[in-house]
């Protein structure tokens, strides 16, 4: 007891036992945490994850993996999509890809400056309807608008779209009868109060007669990968912006046309009518446009579209 008294005792005071608790601290924090880190980063590394940064959900995961393993860059998967793309290490175009001299014509100032103000005024008559003739429209209008929609850019010149052109009646009753049901659960459930207000001076329900009226409906799918010959999946990049593109330039062809469409979004349809249409998997459906001539009493919102100044910022 003696030794322990002279020895032990004077160590076990409160400012010397915080002072080695403060002692231990320093040591955990520069020694042992970054060996810890260092440890598990490259576990991170070799299983392909960012160290320090969890995933926030199940679905950036799968995305993230899709994207490292399909080598694709700037797509992130939708809940269904892009699964078990294969690692190909192929190009998608050989590496002697011949390219060709470009020369587009050429307009002096005055004619670009007219030209640009003449294409602005069509387009600027451009409308949304909802109420269409069931006078026919001839098929090779639709094939031409269908061309010139292929026409858009896309990443990689995957082309990642398909057009489903639809004339036959009965097929359009199914696809109305779909996306009727699908609306009308839309409208008055899943919307919620404030977007259904929002387009109540529209006009516009879950009712489509047009999907029955117009002579013909297009069908725009996405293709979130591409099929090979073998099987093997390939991505395709940007497939959404890809496709979205196309629709537009397909918009202003149906303009250009003399026709009317409307760019339908029937929300929780495209399962149903990929089925019905017998597209493969990899193919979602982004927009329906019904496309024909106006009726006779067709009527549109008395809506102005925004200023210059209000959509353009210049430096």
């Amino acid at each position: 007891m003696g030794l322990v008294s002279r020895y032990v005792v004077p160590f076990l005071n409160e400012h010397y036992i915080e002072a080695m608790l403060s002692l231990l601290v320093v040591i955990f924090i520069n020694f042992i945490v970054p060996k810890n880190n260092k440890k598990k980063g490259e576990e991170a590394m070799q299983n392909g994850s960012v160290p320090g940064h969890k995933s926030s959900s199940t679905k950036e995961e799968r995305a993230s993996k899709n994207v490292i393993k399909s080598g694709g860059v700037g797509d992130v998967a939708d809940d269904d999509e892009d699964e078990g793309l294969d690692n190909l290490v192929d190009p998608l175009w050989p590496e002697d890809l011949k390219h060709v001299p470009f020369r587009p014509p050429r307009y002096t100032q005055e004619e670009s400056l007219q030209r640009s103000r003449d294409y602005f005024e069509l387009l600027n008559k451009r409308r949304s309807v909802r109420f269409f003739s069931s006078e026919p429209v001839p098929r090779e209008v639709i094939d031409n608008i269908v061309r010139t929609g292929g026409t858009s850019p896309s990443g990689a010149h995957t082309e990642p779209w398909t057009f489903v052109v639809v004339g036959d009646i009965d097929m359009k009753h199914e696809v109305r009868r779909i996306v009727e049901a699908e609306e009308e659960v839309n409208y008055t459930k899943r919307m919620g109060s404030q977007w259904v207000n929002d387009l109540k001076a529209l006009k516009t329900n879950w009712v489509k007669e047009y999907l029955t009226e117009a002579p013909w409906l297009i069908l725009i799918f996405k293709q979130t990968y591409g099929i090979l010959p073998d099987g093997r999946k390939r991505n395709h990049y940007y497939h959404e912006i890809s496709t979205a593109l196309a629709g537009g330039i397909m918009l202003s062809a149906i303009h250009y046309a003399g026709l009317v469409t409307l760019t339908s979004t029937p929300l929780n349809c495209g399962p149903q009518l990929r089925t019905l249409l017998g597209r493969p998997s990899n193919e979602k459906l982004l927009l329906l446009l019904p496309v024909g001539y106006p009726s006779l009493d067709a009527t549109v919102p008395d809506l102005q579209r925004k200023d210059l100044e209000d959509i353009m910022v210049v430096f």
